[in-house]
């Protein structure tokens, strides 16, 4: 009888189960997150910048199948993409508190872009990407997506944490009183908007982000800091620089516009933030016309010049104008390349990270120019696109290698064949590796070119006296979990 009553109850389960509707039973989840607005007076596809923010009703569903569903207000984002004339616009979405969106924390501003002068759609995805290879701080993470506007479909998005400040953001503290005060700044070479505050050190040009609406106290301490830091950059020893500024994030910052030749690099998009008294740069921001998307017909040394794989652009620009001609931070530069090498040879390789990209996407693609001419050009500036995706995509790929490559033998990287724990590069790993190792911690032998760290190391951390431990340990044929006598390859400049 238990027996009957149990098979009845899994009987009564099983049917009640399969009689569940479908959104219960399994999540409706798109292949890739929908975006659903609908504005309050229907004309969302005919918005322009001049309008600023009208009212709207969103609905976001993910690829697992959350749903976002509340009130924004929505308007036309950026300048060349805010064209009156350009028909896939960009919108800057805004919520009335901080809400998540796609996984990427909270916030109550988002951006979508729109890639509409980009005809692989990949340009600004990829730059990003390799953004946070480089560890650049507070890089914004980003997602594609579908949109429909009013009902109409709108194509390939990406949506963006725009760079601003706040905890899930670019985190500092622009409300602290104890006189040191962070603050975020855009580069801005000449274009004047209403309700921005802009301050002029060294003959730089900047717009305060945040604070977006400063205190005259707050523009006088901001004006003093980057004075202070501007000279120091200009007249400073190395050591002094080094205090005022995060020559990491400034190194990783250059090498990666200056990989992808933006022509931005001079005039806008470029931000720099001052945190606990150190001014770094980035985060990174706009990178659709870039990577050899520049018209090189233009009357126009600046597009030219960036749509070669060739020649070195960036070194003359914003702050740097000071910093690129002192060695010792071209050296860092060349550091931080070697040691993300395998990173940018990997984009333009075949099965690579653009590969990846496209074979992951392309189905997204492929709609979004059903909808939109992939050979339609938008902008003179714009290089003149092919007529096909495919077209397009194999002038990015072999632009990006070609790149790579070029940068390569400017700055004399070169493969570099070596034994883990081999620190003096003897050939062989013994007891003098341990001493050598023992005497750069304690500063009594210099490591002019970084070769002892590298080939010392056995934890992938800075060098540290467990290294020489752990040879002392391995000539004394005692156990260790380090792979030390490997053969290990890495990329070094002279």
């Amino acid at each position: 009888m238990k027996r009957f009553l149990s098979l009845l109850l899994l009987f009564a389960l099983l049917s009640a189960l399969l009689c569940l509707p479908a959104s219960a039973a399994s999540t409706d989840a798109p292949p890739v997150a929908k975006i659903e607005i609908t504005t309050d007076q229907g004309n969302g596809t005919a918005l322009l910048k001049a309008d600023g923010y009208v009212g709207a009703h969103i609905t976001i569903t993910d690829t697992d199948g959350a749903v976002t569903d509340d009130a924004i207000s929505i308007k036309v984002r950026g300048n060349s993409t805010a064209i009156d004339s350009i028909p896939k616009k960009a919108y800057n979405i805004k919520f009335g508190k901080k809400t998540e969106v796609l996984g990427m924390g909270k916030g109550k501003k988002w951006a979508l872009l729109a890639n509409c002068f980009d005809p692989t759609l990949l340009r600004n995805y990829l730059t990003f990407d390799m953004a946070r290879e480089l560890e650049l701080p507070y890089t914004s993470e980003q997602r594609f997506a579908e949109l429909w506007l009013d009902g109409a479909y709108r194509g390939c998005y990406t949506v963006y944490e725009p760079v601003q400040e706040g905890s899930d953001r670019v985190d500092i503290d622009i409300k602290s009183n104890d006189g040191k005060k962070d603050f975020l700044l855009e580069y801005e070479a000449s274009r004047t908007e209403d309700d921005v505050t802009y301050l002029s050190v060294g003959g730089l040009r900047f717009a305060m982000a945040d604070p977006d609406e400063p205190t005259e106290e707050q523009v006088a301490y901001t004006t003093a800091v980057m004075t202070d830091v501007i000279n120091t950059i200009w007249n400073g020893t190395e050591e002094q620089i080094r205090e005022k500024i995060d020559v990491d994030s400034f190194a990783a910052f250059y090498l990666l516009n200056e990989f992808v030749k933006t022509a931005d690099f001079g005039l806008s998009s470029v931000f720099f933030f001052y945190k606990d008294g150190v001014l770094y740069a980035g985060p990174p921001w706009d990178y659709d016309l870039s990577l050899g998307n520049l018209n090189a017909d233009l009357n126009s040394a600046s597009a030219k010049e960036a749509s070669r794989t060739d020649g070195i652009m960036q070194s003359d620009k914003n702050l740097y104008r000071w910093l690129y001609n002192k060695e010792w931070f071209r050296n860092e530069i060349k550091r931080v390349y070697a040691q993300h090498y395998p990173a940018f040879a990997d984009i333009g390789a075949d099965g690579g990270r653009l590969d990846a990209l496209r074979g992951e996407h392309q189905a997204l693609f492929d709609r979004n120019f059903g909808v939109w001419n992939v050979g339609r050009w938008w902008l003179n500036y714009q290089k003149v696109p092919y007529k096909t995706y495919d077209e397009n995509y194999r002038f990015l790929k072999t632009w990006c290698a070609d790149r790579n490559s070029w940068l390569t033998t400017h700055w004399g990287l070169y493969r570099y064949e070596y034994l883990l724990g081999d620190a003096d590069g003897s050939g062989e790993v013994d007891i003098v590796d341990a001493t050598t190792i023992q005497r750069v911690l304690s500063d009594l032998q210099e490591d002019y070119d970084g070769r002892i760290a590298l080939r010392g190391t056995l934890t992938g951390e800075a060098l540290a006296i467990t290294d020489a431990s752990a040879i002392q340990r391995y000539t004394a044929l005692m156990g260790i979990e380090y792979p030390i006598d490997e053969p290990r390859a890495a990329m070094l400049f002279d």
